[in-house]
């Protein structure tokens, strides 16, 4: 078997070991688990698009200074 396909499998067989692990290891239930992430991400993504429009912000007010001739 080639390189590439060796990679491919152990990639395979490495992951579908670790999620089996993560399976049996978590310490919540499916649901839970599925309610604490979709909050997290929804955090995340809240934040992320704040930031964005706080540095939009920043660089309008740049640019309208720049733009004025007055730097």
């Amino acid at each position: 078997m080639s390189k590439a396909g060796s990679y491919i499998k152990g990639l395979f067989w490495g992951g579908l070991i670790a999620s089996a692990i993560v399976l049996l290891y978590t310490p919540y239930k499916g649901k839970d688990l599925k309610a604490r992430a979709t909050d997290y991400l929804d955090n995340v993504k809240t934040e992320v698009i704040e930031a964005g429009e706080e540095k939009r912000h920043e660089m309008e007010e740049e640019l309208a200074f720049l733009r004025s001739g007055k730097a």
